[in-house]
């Protein structure tokens, strides 16, 4: 998602610690599943919610940029960011997003309703979050219709953002959706998206956060890819802030949403080889939001993960390619693993 809009700040460059020198990430073992993966951690932190970008202990982040015009995808998480300024994705010069290049097919779909596997993850239940939906494009009145997220009100939906050769955000996420529910459902997790391309538009972002709440998920992840300036590279995860206010309440989760968070990070890190983000979160692949709606709502332990910058031709090159895609799947499901295995 890009972070054009109302919350949306010039990027500042990431902020140095003692010595001049940026944060470091740390190699550390993740048990109890033994896979190597690296913590990011914080040496310093502010007051929880002050400031658009964040570290690991503070900012917060924008959820979701106001979609633009109908036919050019916007870039905004019920995942968005606050303090990068982010270009709105642009399609193709017919106006409309082009057709998926061959290598843009989405991962085959399980046949539906089997039984999950047993395995080390037997009895969890994780909820994937595609950002997004292809059909926002013909349901803007749709999208655009404000809804409560406790702290605030922001659009139910955004188009998200594109490629410049029109590989779109949605097709994206849902494509690495598939690829993660199957490796968690290899491990024995019982999986559900929010969305499965099987609706015209949405869900609204409060619908999403219910629909984790509503099956009790051990974990929730929201996939986006971001549509930043050329040159901003790599990826960051966003944690939720603590929020009291209206129907939000997030005192319970933001702990063990930190926890998974920390270990998303950096297994995606070592299965993918990105960097964490050089615009957002100061060098950590972390942030902390309190303006998004998917974590606000959240009753269960939720992030969302910006996986690289549509709109850079580095990051691109990584996000259209399966095998990138594949990887980062992995990496994804072996932070979860790791989390729920804790």
């Amino acid at each position: 998602m890009s972070y054009a809009g109302p919350d949306s700040h010039p990027p500042r460059p990431p902020r140095r610690f003692r010595g001049g020198r940026p944060l470091a990430v740390a190699l550390a073992v993740l048990a109890p599943a033994t896979l190597a993966g690296y913590l990011i951690h914080d040496a310093s932190s502010g007051p929880e919610d002050s400031g658009p970008a964040s570290t690991l202990a503070s900012p917060s982040r924008s959820d979701q940029g106001s979609p633009s015009k109908p036919t050019k995808p916007t870039k905004s998480t019920e995942s968005a960011k606050p303090s990068p300024s982010k270009e709105p994705g642009k399609p193709s010069s017919s106006g409309k997003p082009d057709a998926p290049h061959d290598d843009h097919k989405p991962a085959k779909r399980p046949s539906g309703g089997r039984p999950a596997p047993s395995g080390p993850l037997k009895g969890k239940v994780v909820v994937i979050d595609p950002g997004h939906n292809a059909g926002n494009f013909r349901h803007t009145a749709e999208i655009n219709k404000p809804v409560d997220i406790g702290t605030n009100t922001k659009e139910c939906d955004t188009t998200g953002t594109s490629t410049n050769d029109g590989y779109t955000e949605a097709q994206f996420t849902l494509d690495l959706a598939h690829r993660l529910r199957d490796l968690l459902h290899q491990q024995g997790a019982t999986v559900k998206l929010t969305h499965d391309g099987d609706r015209p538009w949405g869900p609204c972002v409060t619908e999403r956060a219910r629909i984790g709440n509503a099956a009790r998920a051990d974990a929730v992840v929201s996939l986006h890819a971001d549509g930043s300036a050329v040159g901003n590279r790599g990826f960051h995860v966003i944690l939720p802030a603590k929020v009291r206010a209206g129907a939000a309440d997030t005192t319970a989760i933001v702990g063990p949403s930190r926890d998974l968070g920390e270990r998303v990070a950096g297994t995606f890190l070592a299965a993918t080889g990105s960097a964490p983000s050089n615009y957002v979160g100061d060098g950590t692949g972390l942030t902390v939001r309190r303006d998004l709606g998917g974590l606000n709502l959240s009753k269960v332990p939720k992030v969302f993960i910006e996986c690289g910058n549509m709109r850079d031709p580095k990051d691109r090159a990584l996000l259209t390619s399966p095998t990138w895609r594949q990887k980062a799947a992995r990496g994804l499901s072996t932070g979860i693993g790791g989390f729920l295995a804790r």
